[in-house]
């Protein structure tokens, strides 16, 4: 799976990426085209995911973000975050109804919890759920930005507070939201510009209570950033890995008094130390992966 992934970033990833960068553009096709590989949500059974272990997991989030951290980004979100969220926390009927379709890439979702006034702070969130108990649905009022996905997102998972004061996910549909909901796009950022983001504005936007996630309070959102979190360790490992592997390219074809610059012992030796310091990165990433293998 690693190899065939492999060979999809380098073929068709890389030689688009210096265009989106400058474009600031994400094509939705990216996550189909994951989902054809088999590599969203792979470490989930069932639901068309593979199955693989979190080491399997993580060198494939390697892989990506050689390429470009927003690609990697996208497929976090869509794995670990939103995929993952209702594999932990969904009933057997969400479950049957979402992830299979996520899982192939044809449904995209996002992960809403970062707000524009606290961050990533759960305990600071504004954005409510207003239980209607006639009606038997959740209004839901806020915002959130910094939204990975989110403009382009058919599955969102929005995180808020309840009338117990206590922080619940809850599972929107663009479809059924309809014009309550809106996610605009961020525009001009200065870096991660292949991966496309957002903000998720609700308007009384009716949640049904059956898209209610099985989990409140903090173990919630912080046990799907746990898992991104992982990912994210894989991916930057592969950027330094990228960054090595151009360093040495470059100081190697580089001539400067008729010599390579790789013949340098300064230079030798900084790429030495890249070398040391991104094998050291690995281990910790196996030894990460081995742990939660076992569950410990």
């Amino acid at each position: 799976m690693r190899d065939q992934f492999r060979f999809y970033c380098q073929e068709q990833l890389l030689p688009n990426v210096i265009e989106a960068n400058r474009k600031e553009h994400f094509d939705r096709e990216i996550v189909k085209q994951m989902g054809q590989l088999g590599v969203l949500g792979c470490t989930m059974k069932g639901y068309g995911g593979a199955g693989v272990s979190s080491v399997a997991y993580g060198l494939l989030a390697r892989e990506i973000e050689k390429i470009d951290s927003g690609y990697r980004s996208a497929f976090s979100v869509q794995s670990s975050l939103s995929i993952g969220a209702i594999y932990m926390f969904g009933s057997d009927a969400q479950k049957e109804r979402f992830l299979p379709k996520m899982v192939s890439g044809e449904k995209i979702g996002c992960f809403g919890l970062t707000e524009p006034n606290h961050g990533s702070d759960p305990g600071a969130m504004e954005t409510r759920a207003i239980y209607d108990s006639d009606k038997k649905v959740y209004k839901l009022n806020g915002s959130k930005t910094w939204i990975t996905n989110s403009p382009v997102a058919d599955v969102l998972i929005v995180w808020a507070k309840c009338d117990d004061g206590q922080i619940h996910g809850f599972v929107i549909e663009r479809e059924a939201a309809g014009d309550r909901l809106s996610t605009p796009k961020i525009e001009e950022k200065f870096s991660l510009r292949t991966s496309i983001t957002g903000m998720i504005l609700m308007d009384n936007v009716i949640v049904p209570e059956e898209n209610l996630l099985n989990v409140q309070g903090l173990k919630g959102p912080f046990s799907c950033l746990n898992n991104a979190r992982y990912g994210i360790a894989w991916g930057a490992l592969g950027a330094a890995e990228a960054c090595l592997n151009i360093a040495r390219s470059y100081t190697l074809e580089r001539k400067q008094f008729k010599r390579p610059l790789a013949a340098n012992q300064l230079v030798q030796k900084n790429l030495a130390d890249m070398m040391y310091d991104v094998a050291i990165g690995l281990q910790a990433c196996l030894r990460i992966g081995r742990l939660k293998d076992e569950n410990r």
